[in-house]
């Protein structure tokens, strides 16, 4: 991982469904889904047609720029957080849960969209300064895994099964040469982290009982690191995962920017060479979102104020094994990157510049809102928020049509 300095810098949940019994409570529960889902997917394709509108001041002030949220279309809504904590990481349940791990130590949970913010930090022990969080992998409203960074001890995994009430420290790294940044689960049971390279090559930490314990996999399937290779701790997307067993691993900071692709769980991988320039400890991929395991989109650049990010995004249409850069790339550095839900084609990636808009699957890009973000996060019932610096956090909310 690496700090935003020099050397080392600085979600996706199902709601559980139950069974329904007796053909005619089906047949209502089918219609009902079916009218939910195209309620769903006629918000989607509002995106497809929004405008530049920036996020809405949650206290009803003006906003720096043109328009708060409105009729016709959707845009980034503010909520208060109450801190000035840095977000990083960020996992949508849905359009009212929604998680967030940050600096000092700091994790929050949402249940009333927003409006409201729990402060269900775990506990630091007598004379240990604040954890940097930088990932949470959220299963439900009660149930999270978040991620702690830094070198040795300070890369650490916390679980918790009561909304935040308690949390049990399930890993602590003890080798001095590791550093973890960020994890992804496939299923609410099967999940992996990533740390920079160890002995030339990255390490890969798995769990098969939802992070109640992990183990350091072999890494005999592992491609060797390039010098200076290591992953970006930005956004929680260096390492995400699609469907049962696929899981795609971001880089940066070397001679060539790539994405590593396991199709076993982080057994076996394979390295591909990504167009986005690196060739520098502040340049390479750092985030990566596959909306199934064939398509994916992948953004980054260079993360110093001020410095140029060309060809920033790129896209792969076989699962990692080939990329190719945007045709009409994001215009600056992007950290984060979502598909959105019950689309093919559509997606957000957000920096501290920005959000940008994809209507055709990665191809090309448009910036919608100025606003500072580092992480973004879509639900299935499109409850898609955005998070960053100084307590920032937005939900992205779909103006009424009138």
């Amino acid at each position: 991982m690496r700090t935003m300095r020099r050397g080392r810098t600085e979600r996706r949940t199902k709601e559980p469904t139950g069974g329904r019994a007796g053909q005619e409570r089906a047949t209502s529960a089918g219609r009902t889904r079916r009218g939910v889902w195209a309620g769903l997917g006629a918000a989607a394709l509002a995106l497809t047609s929004v405008a530049a509108v920036p996020a809405a001041d949650p206290a009803g002030n003006p906003a720096a720029d043109p328009a708060p949220v409105t009729k016709h279309g959707p845009a980034w809504s503010l909520k208060s957080t109450g801190t000035d904590a840095r977000f990083r990481g960020l996992a949508a349940v849905s359009r009212s849960t929604a998680w967030l791990a940050g600096s000092k130590g700091t994790v929050l949970r949402t249940t009333d969209g927003g409006a409201s913010w729990r402060n269900v930090s775990p506990p630091v022990a007598p004379g240990e300064t604040g954890l940097e969080f930088r990932d949470v992998e959220a299963f439900d409203g009660r149930r999270a895994v978040v991620l702690a960074i830094g070198e040795g001890e300070a890369s650490r995994v916390f679980r918790t099964t009561d909304g935040g009430a308690t949390w049990t420290e399930s890993f602590r790294n003890t080798d001095p040469r590791a550093f973890y940044d960020c994890m992804t689960f496939f299923d609410r049971r099967h999940g992996l982290a990533m740390s920079d390279p160890v002995d030339g090559k990255y390490r890969i930490l798995s769990t098969a009982d939802g992070g109640r314990s992990w183990k350091v996999l072999p890494d005999k399937g592992m491609p060797a690191a390039q010098q200076g290779e290591a992953g970006f701790a930005a956004s929680g997307q260096c390492l995400v995962s699609s469907g049962p067993r696929d899981v795609w691993l971001a880089t940066g900071g070397a001679a060539r920017a790539r994405v590593l692709h396991s199709a076993d769980r982080g057994l076996t991988w394979k390295a591909t060479d990504a167009p986005i320039p690196a060739g520098d400890p502040a340049r390479g991929v750092f985030g990566v979102a596959f909306r199934d395991r064939t398509h994916g989109i992948a953004v980054g650049g260079d993360y110093r104020p001020g410095e140029q990010s060309p060809k920033a995004a790129a896209v792969s249409r076989d699962g990692g094994r080939t990329w190719d850069a945007a045709a009409r790339p994001v215009p600056a550095y992007r950290s984060g990157v979502t598909w959105l839900p019950h689309t093919r084609r559509t997606a957000l990636a957000v920096g501290p510049t920005g959000t940008d808009l994809t209507t055709d699957g990665g191809r090309t890009w448009r910036t919608v809102d100025t606003g500072s973000y580092d992480t973004v996060d879509c639900a299935r019932d499109l409850g898609c928020w955005a998070a960053g610096e100084k307590g920032r956090v937005a939900r992205l909310e779909f103006g009424r049509r009138g």
